[in-house]
């Protein structure tokens, strides 16, 4: 082992690492508004419990759908994480700016009352969701040098969990603009069965074993 050890290290001197440079200033600018741009994605990015309070009162699709549509997006999800890695490493910020276009289209698809966009806005959804888990974070090495690392995870991520609670906050008013839009719908038009108009009757319920759902989406008479 000492002969193994002397062949391939014949100067000991060269293995001691050497203590960085200390630096004072602050951080770059670029890292700043990186930070900006990821607080508005966080407070902007809906969570999965507002999409699935979407279809669960609209009944776009069965209610067993949706814990199905979450597995699905957590797959995309584990698999976007590692594709947009190994493609970070090659291109870049380019891989960012990529997953970003991606998932901005998700919104319009899984808030929309067609199943099948709906499915798709979900895919889209986990692509966003790997991205923010994987390359979103590796791209502030990059930004700083290696001594202030430390301090800039920490700012990086008390800022995007600031504005996620935010987001977070701001589902409870969504929320309640969803359930009154929806009691409107409903309490213009007359219920198909056992419903009458201005009752606030809820978009999808059980009557006599039949699936009510809001008349918006069938078209009014």
């Amino acid at each position: 082992m000492l002969l193994v050890a002397r062949a391939r290290f014949p100067q000991p001197a060269d293995l001691a690492g050497t203590t960085p440079a200390l630096a004072t200033g602050g951080f770059s600018r670029a890292f700043w508004l990186y930070l900006g741009a990821v607080g508005l994605i966080a407070a902007g990015f809906a969570d999965f419990s507002l999409i699935a309070f979407h279809l669960q009162r609209t009944a776009v699709l069965p209610p067993a759908w949706i814990p199905a549509l979450y597995a699905l997006a957590m797959a995309v999800d584990a698999l976007a994480a590692f594709l947009f890695g190994l493609l970070f490493d090659r291109v870049g910020f380019r891989a960012l700016a990529l997953a970003a276009l991606l998932s901005a289209g998700f919104a319009p698809l899984a808030f929309s009352s067609t199943g099948t966009l709906v499915v798709l806005g979900m895919v889209l959804w986990g692509i966003g969701m790997g991205a923010q888990e994987s390359i979103l974070r590796a791209a502030v090495a990059g930004m700083v040098p290696p001594q202030r690392r430390g301090t800039a995870y920490g700012l990086f991520n008390t800022g995007y969990g600031l504005c996620w609670f935010r987001r977070q906050r701001a589902d409870g008013p969504a929320l309640r603009l969803v359930v009154a839009d929806a009691d409107r719908c409903v309490g213009g038009a007359p219920a198909r069965r056992g419903g009458s108009a201005g009752t606030g009757t809820p978009t999808s319920r059980q009557v006599d074993g039949t699936r009510m759902v809001c008349p918006c989406r069938r078209g009014r008479a």
